[in-house]
Parts: C-alpha cells; sequence; structure tokens
C-alpha cells in the first residue's frame, strides 16, 4: 500500500474464516431497506461487494439485484461465503477470488459497489478509481462503516453482562505483544482512515449519509470467542503453539463476567457514506 508502510500478505486473515459468520454480528435487515429506498433499488442491476469476506452484506443485499458478486482475497472466506449462501437458498451469487487491485477482472459493470469493514486494507486511490470504471451510468459505490465484532460500552442496563472487552484486548496484548497485529506486519497506527478524500480525487461526488440506529443483541460465550478469533489483529495462526492455552483463559474470562455464558451486546450505529460519480 502507498499509503502506510504495511503491506498486505494472505496471513492476514489466515485461520479466521469458520469464525467470521458466527463471531460477527449480523448486518440487520434495516441496513439493506435503507439502501434500497435510496438507490431505488428493484432487483434489477447488479451489486458487487469488494472485500465481501464470507459474504455478509453480499447475502444480505443479494435478493435487492439480478446478480450479486463478492470478491475477496482469502479463498477461505469465500468458501464460508458459498457455503452460506447455499445454505440460505441464495442462487444468483458469485465469488471470485482476487484482490481488489486487480479489478475489474473483466466482470462487468454494476449498479452497484460496496465496501464494509473492507477498503481500508487496500491501495485505495487505486480501488476506488477502479470502483468509479466499473460503475453502471446510474451507479454508485456505498462505503458502510460498521464495528461487527463488539458492541459500545455504556451504563444503559442491559439483559445480560457485557462481554470484559477491555480485558480481553489486555489478554490478547499479553500472547502477541502492545502493538496491533495484522498478517505478518503490524499496524502502530491502526487502520487507513481519510477515505473521503481519495474519494473524491477518483472523482466522486458526495458523500450521501445514511444512519441505521444501533441494537441490543444477545451473545454466547461461544459467539464472543469467534469474534476474537475473527479479527486480523487476534487471527489463529498468530498465536502458534499457544492457541489452545489462549482459549482456555479466554473462555475463563468469559465464564468469571458471566457464568451463564450469555451476553448483551449494544451495538454501534452503521454509516454508510453513498458516492457517485
Amino acid at each position: 500500500m502507498a499509503e502506510q508502510s504495511w503491506q498486505w500478505d494472505p496471513s492476514l486473515y489466515s485461520g479466521s474464516a469458520r469464525y467470521y459468520p458466527r463471531g460477527r454480528m449480523p448486518y440487520p435487515k434495516a441496513l439493506a431497506d435503507a439502501l434500497a429506498a435510496e438507490l431505488e433499488l428493484d432487483g434489477s442491476g447488479r451489486l458487487l461487494d469488494i472485500g465481501c469476506g464470507p459474504g455478509s452484506l453480499t447475502l444480505l443485499l443479494a435478493d435487492r439485484f439480478e446478480q450479486a458478486i463478492g470478491v475477496d482475497a482469502d479463498p477461505d472466506m469465500l468458501n464460508e461465503a458459498s457455503r452460506l449462501a447455499a445454505e440460505a437458498n441464495v442462487d444468483n451469487t458469485q465469488w471470485h477470488h482476487l484482490r481488489a487491485e486487480d479489478l475489474p477482472a473483466s466482470l462487468g459493470t454494476f449498479r452497484l459497489v460496496t465496501f464494509a469493514q473492507s477498503f481500508h486494507w487496500m491501495d485505495r486511490p487505486k480501488v476506488a478509481a477502479i470502483a468509479r470504471g466499473m460503475l453502471a451510468t446510474d451507479g454508485a459505490v456505498a462505503h458502510v462503516h460498521a464495528v461487527t465484532h463488539e458492541g459500545i460500552e455504556g451504563t444503559e442496563a442491559l439483559p445480560h453482562p457485557r462481554p470484559p472487552h477491555a480485558a480481553i484486548t489486555e489478554l490478547v496484548r499479553s500472547y502477541l505483544g502492545p502493538t496491533r497485529r495484522a498478517g505478518q506486519g503490524t499496524l502502530p497506527n491502526g487502520t487507513a482512515r481519510g477515505e473521503d478524500a481519495i474519494y473524491r480525487a477518483a472523482g466522486f461526488t458526495g458523500p450521501q449519509h445514511i444512519e441505521i440506529p444501533g441494537r441490543v443483541l444477545t451473545r454466547s460465550a461461544d459467539e464472543v470467542v469467534a469474534a476474537v478469533f475473527s479479527l486480523s489483529s487476534a487471527a489463529p495462526h498468530l498465536f502458534g503453539d499457544e492457541l489452545p492455552k489462549f482459549e482456555a483463559e479466554l473462555r475463563k474470562l468469559l465464564h468469571d463476567a458471566s457464568p451463564t455464558g450469555t451476553f448483551s451486546e449494544q451495538t454501534r450505529e452503521i454509516a454508510v457514506h453513498i458516492w457517485r460519480p
């Protein structure tokens, strides 16, 4: 990536794919409804979800299009996406194993291109320009700003205890060190930001802002464990031979916080920025 010293490598989410669908809190139907209303989605046209992971957003939006295509650099994520599509009887999807930088890859044009928790892993100026060139005449890009691995802290009463996120973070650091891991490299300053200027430099106008309110969800201890392993900063391969020991300590931490193994999460709001060429 031209914007920072960290370089993408195939181990970024190594071992995380099987945890991702269980550990990440699902996008709500309200997100699909809001996009459909704003963009007048009527079942026509095509969707391209870039950095689709296991298809969390792709599958949510698939029935609003003739065809939905997910692209991701991790083959295990795409295997999960294909499995989940089959389980949900969603038959208008395709999954392509390639990096965003290798688009357009003869995939054609699209009514909507989406980035959901993925854009920061890419060569953003290059990918933004590519995405603009892949839009149909009336097309748009939707950038989904969301955090799905954990909820927000707060003082309001919830039905069950919140997961002990701060303690989980410290436990991860005790094994992997204080600097955030990412594949074979580190992200001492976190992931890249400032995408608005990048979209505008690529020729987009906007953004138009949509916000989906947060909600309260019930989570099991298994789901919280899966959420940890779904992260690039705590992907299973990073722990090496100490993975079983780490997981045992993580589960003890969760049991101490909620002996019933049940937690409540107040999710963050989801912000969507719509960009048009």
